[in-house]
């Protein structure tokens, strides 16, 4: 039995197993509604784009950083919504971002200017976003071993129902009630994030990992006074608690992960990735619109590439979780094609073919899809689970400015060239970076996942602090 185990721990980067099934299924549920209300959202926002670019006269890049701002603020905020979660909780952190996400769509229908919407779309939502998201990924991950990759796939194909649904849905609300009553209406769908949020389980705050190092100067202890000891009692106290908060936001936000060099690589290899990844969903609308196709055959684009988007998830879960190859390589494979086919997007409108567009959407669709869950199920294996709440809020922090810079980036590019092939082409480029990246990971190229670095280094630290013992014993 216990070869079993040990093997089992292999497999899953050393994690026991998880219990697969029971009430983690209706947490999967609530993240597949979470993930609609707030990425599938996000990608619908390209059918307000045209409608801004018009209501405020202003060109393509100053209207980009609408979704950008909202997009970046989901990301940065994402450390955040961890920490919070590690301290007190995910469910109340998860049901307080659904609140501000939608606080944030009911202040942006009566803005008047696109400060108000970077402010309230974008800073508010995003925030109100960066605490949903992470904390309840997290949840999800802990509570499956065997099958995380697929529950994770399952869960995210939320945002392709939510992309293929809401672009004809926006349009008619755009259409029935113009934007600002499209945009308050937003506002009470993301409210349904609060009882996705409720679901989870109440659990107490997360207990500060004690010193492996007791009390020896050095290891957090205060500092010596003048005689070599605190000057009082008082200053003692006070360097015990100043040191003890230090040490719990460390802790509670893994900043510890920041020196070892795995994960900083694959943060890098994100990073690049996202830089491209959301273009097409913001642009993609605007460019069959200038192609000269109607606004409901625009909006179709982006839902036909919302639905091979869930086709994508549910195939790449079920094939990651056979263990056929690693995670990491899956990763690197569909986020390669992935940035082809953002580079192909103008193929199809370059020949006037209307079907040559909705197929590379179809293509570009699957292959986004296929590598999303991947790409949150690569983060046990590089920070190992016990860290994965912390892992993947300062993962998301970091590829914040990625976000930011993505669609202003190809907005730009489309006012300088008049058109969004080079748009698409730069996009596309980004994540085929992102891949060659992520090839110069430590033991790339091995068939077997290796032990995350973290553990690597305690066991290291370990075995030096049981050699000190013995050197000391003798």
């Amino acid at each position: 039995m216990a070869s079993v185990q040990a093997a089992a721990e292999r497999r899953h980067g050393g994690d026991p197993e998880g219990p697969d099934g029971g009430r983690g299924w209706v947490l999967v549920g609530a993240l597949f509604v979470t993930t609609g209300l707030v990425f599938g959202l996000m990608r619908g926002l390209g059918i307000f784009f045209v409608e801004f670019v018009q209501y405020f006269d202003q060109s393509s890049q100053a209207i980009s950083w609408i979704s950008s701002t909202g997009l970046a603020a989901q990301q940065f905020f994402s450390p955040l919504g961890a920490a919070l979660a590690n301290a007190y909780g995910a469910r109340l952190v998860v049901m307080a971002g659904g609140f501000l996400a939608a606080l944030g769509f009911v202040l942006a229908s009566r803005a008047t200017c696109l400060l108000h919407l970077y402010l309230t779309m974008g800073l508010v939502s995003g925030l109100g976003w960066g605490l949903v998201f992470t904390p309840m990924v997290a949840t999800v991950m802990t509570s499956f071993t065997r099958r995380r990759t697929f529950a994770l796939g399952l869960a995210f194909t939320g945002i392709g129902v939510a992309s293929f649904a809401f672009n004809p849905l926006f349009q008619f609300l755009v259409e029935t009630y113009a934007w600002r009553g499209a945009l308050l209406i937003l506002g009470g769908l993301s409210l349904n994030i609060v009882p996705c949020g409720a679901l989870i389980r109440r659990q107490g705050p997360r207990p500060e990992a004690p010193s492996k190092v007791g009390r020896k100067r050095g290891a957090g202890e205060f500092a010596p006074g003048a005689d070599g000891w605190p000057s009082s009692q008082a200053e003692a106290e006070k360097g015990r608690s100043t040191g003890g908060t230090f040490r719990r936001a460390a802790a509670y936000l893994e900043l510890s992960l920041l020196c070892e060099r795995p994960y900083l690589t694959y943060t890098l290899a994100i990073t690049l990735l996202n830089v491209g990844y959301f273009v097409p969903y913001v642009h993609l609308v605007a460019h069959s619109r200038l192609a000269g196709f109607s606004e409901y055959q625009a909006a179709f684009v982006t839902s036909a590439a919302g639905v091979s988007d869930i086709l994508g998830r549910l195939a790449s879960g079920w094939f990651s979780d056979l263990g056929r190859f690693r995670l990491v390589h899956l990763l690197s494979a569909w986020t390669a094609l992935t940035g082809l086919f953002v580079a192909l997007v103008p193929v199809g409108t370059r020949l006037g073919s209307y079907a040559g567009l909705v197929a590379v959407s179809l293509l570009y669709g699957f292959c986004s899809g296929a590598l999303t869950s991947l790409a949150f199920a690569v983060v046990p294996t590089v920070s190992g689970a016990e860290r994965v709440m912390g892992a993947l809020g300062l993962l998301q922090m970091i590829e914040s400015g990625a976000g930011l810079l993505g669609t202003p980036l190809s907005g730009f590019l489309r006012d300088v060239t008049g058109d969004y092939t080079a748009s698409f082409a730069v996009s596309g480029s980004f994540l085929v970076l992102g891949t060659l990246t992520m090839a110069t990971l430590p033991h790339y190229f091995s068939r077997t996942d290796p032990p995350p670095s973290g553990r690597r280094l305690r066991s290291e630290t370990e075995r030096s602090d049981d050699g000190l013992a013995a050197d000391v014993g003798d």
